[in-house]
């Protein structure tokens, strides 16, 4: 039976929590002061940006959608073409499209057939509506030598890039951070875990369409010098991932990565493809928290 005591003490830790919780929202925006106002819209837009929507959870895709476009966002990623009207309607597109995941990829031929399913509808949905990019993964490691592993991935990719031209869509590569152990955040195990080898199968597949896609938090996680790998591997990258490091949380004073100059670089290779916001929000309005991210990624 709760009793008033247990009532009271529980009300108690609570209150706490939530005080706990309004502190760090208020140290956080402290530490970002130059939040834009509610109206504020994109500007320059020479960064044509997106937004992920498995961050901003539980807040529903439509939500999402309609506060990206209503401060000038070109797409929203990542989610299931079921949504994809919705987001033409409100002037949206889907930068790129998901696939087969990160966990069983290519680089084993036990998973070829679930990938080559999976992907294979991803290619032909993204082609029909025109979204530029579809997802792929080298898949985790496990008991697989790594030259084993590259090989097949090679060789897988290459079983399915020729209906990606086809439909004139391109596969993006992702590398994942390996060093850290959250979920979301880190993925030990995985084998691409440095744009070096992300190049390597992409030159391997010999395709205009196999493309690297640069997730800037991962990269800065593994091997940092991102500007630098930017700009060496510019050919091979069609698509654009932000977070702040360490963290993966906001673009704000409290994280490592020169967002700014970073955009800089990318626009001066000249890149026209999208750069996705993917960073998880902590302060408790989400979308204050994208319009910040936007208006700095805005160069």
């Amino acid at each position: 039976m709760l009793t008033r005591r247990a009532l009271l003490s529980g009300a108690v830790v609570a209150g706490a929590s939530a005080g706990l919780a309004l502190a760090d929202d208020k140290a956080a925006k402290q530490a970002t002061p130059n939040i834009p106002p509610a109206d504020w819209k994109i500007e320059n837009g020479r960064i044509k940006q997106s937004v992920v929507p498995w961050c901003f959870n539980p807040m529903p895709i439509g939500d999402l959608a309609k506060a990206a476009a209503a401060m000038g966002f070109s797409s929203v990623e990542l989610c299931a073409p079921e949504h994809w009207p919705m987001l033409k309607k409100l002037g949206l597109t889907c930068a790129i499209a998901s696939s087969h995941g990160f966990e069983r990829g290519w680089n084993n031929k036990a998973n070829w057939d679930f990938c080559r399913e999976r992907i294979t509808k991803s290619i032909e949905a993204a082609g029909e509506f025109g979204c530029p990019n579809v997802i792929t993964f080298s898949g985790m490691l496990g008991d697989l030598d790594e030259e084993e592993g590259k090989k097949n991935t090679i060789a897988g990719l290459k079983s399915v890039i020729g209906l990606a031209e086809k439909h004139k869509v391109n596969l993006a590569l992702e590398m994942l951070n390996t060093r850290v152990d959250v979920t979301m955040k880190g993925h030990p195990g995985y084998q691409c875990d440095s744009i070096e080898w992300a190049a390597e199968v992409c030159e391997a597949v010999g395709s205009d369409r196999m493309k690297i896609l640069f997730d800037i938090y991962h990269v800065q996680i593994m091997q940092g010098d991102v500007i630098t790998r930017i700009r060496k591997y510019k050919d091979l990258i069609s698509h654009y991932h932000t977070a702040g490091v360490p963290g993966r949380n906001e673009l704000d004073d409290r994280q490592e990565v020169n967002y700014p100059a970073i955009m800089r670089a990318i626009v001066e290779t000249g890149y026209d493809g999208y750069v996705g916001q993917e960073f998880i929000p902590t302060w408790s309005d989400k979308v204050a928290a994208l319009r910040h991210a936007a208006k700095l990624c805005d160069v």
